[in-house]
């Protein structure tokens, strides 16, 4: 016989068997309905109850329920995971540390922040987990609307809707950002990806598909470093790849008006977690620039 499985059922589910007596629960295997609370519903796996089963695992994925059983919550409730090391306490330990040497010695400024955000940076970082703009650059609550990705990419206006794009539209049309920043960093494994794409491959990898966003990049760093070792095409990539980011940035009708306009700034930034070093730099873009080109660097520096 096979055991008994205890599952936790955030809405109704009626056997089969017992449809035609839901109304009265005499049936078979019914449960009683009119209760939306989430209760402990004891069934046996095996045999002819599989439909039973997989009726009561897709109420059990029902997001109402995951949200009710947060609404019901108690807030003294206990932390822990049994015996398990419990990965979240050091990161409570860090949060109420947060809130008293930040929060409440500063509560009027995060009473404002409540409020409304009115942050000056726009900032598209990568999603690796060494390098959190915030850590590096020092901002604070409120001073950067961030989005970060697999290698800090900025689509194309033309390839559509997604996380990034959504990001910019926000921080520049209605918070009125006055610098977008795109911050790339060494060793990237993003970058590594495009790298080592094959050019007529075709591949359901995720990761794959969206760096493939960078391939004129890819294109250029290959034509001036081609005959260097990979790890060093790859350097050159992960700055060659910002600026290509920086260059997809004006083909948003919105953006390239605000930067036309002198109300808002593209910026690229360059962090080096090996040696600790960030370069930044600034895109010059207006008509007729010296050479023919409607693309220029200025403002460049190197902090170490």
């Amino acid at each position: 016989m096979a055991p008994d499985l205890l599952l936790r059922a955030a809405s109704p589910c009626i056997h089969p068997a017992a449809a035609g007596s839901a109304d009265s629960g005499r049936g078979h295997g019914a449960v009683t309905i009119g209760d939306s609370r989430p209760r402990d519903v004891a069934l046996r796996v095996g045999g002819s109850s599989r439909r039973e089963f997989s009726c009561i695992t897709k109420a059990s994925r029902d997001h109402s329920g995951l949200t009710r059983q947060l609404l019901d919550f108690q807030h003294d409730a206990v932390d822990g995971v049994g015996g398990e090391l419990d990965p979240f306490r050091e990161l409570k330990e860090r949060f109420m540390d947060f809130k008293q040497r930040n929060y409440v010695e500063d509560f009027s400024s995060y009473q404002n922040l409540a409020q409304q955000q009115t942050p000056k940076f726009m900032v598209v970082a990568c999603a690796d987990s060494r390098v959190c703009p915030s850590s590096i650059l020092g901002f604070q609550p409120g001073e950067a609307f961030t989005v970060r990705n697999v290698a800090n990419l900025v689509p194309p206006y033309k390839h559509g809707a997604s996380e990034t794009s959504a990001a910019l539209e926000f921080a520049v049309n209605t918070l009125q950002v006055e610098n977008v920043l795109v911050v790339g960093h060494s060793r990237c494994g993003g970058i590594q990806a495009l790298m080592s794409m094959k050019d007529d491959s075709a591949s359901g990898s995720f990761i794959k598909n969206w760096v493939s966003i960078g391939k004129s990049a890819r294109l250029s760093t290959k034509a001036a470093s081609g005959n260097l070792s990979f790890e060093m095409q790859c350097k050159h990539c992960e700055k060659e790849s910002i600026n290509s980011s920086l260059l997809n940035l004006l083909t948003y009708p919105w953006i390239e008006k605000r930067v036309n306009e002198g109300t808002l700034n593209l910026h690229g930034g360059y962090y080096n977690f090996i040696d600790c070093t960030f370069e930044k730099w600034t895109l010059v873009y207006r008509e007729r620039l010296e050479g023919g080109s409607k693309y220029a660097i200025k403002n460049r520096s190197t902090w170490s």
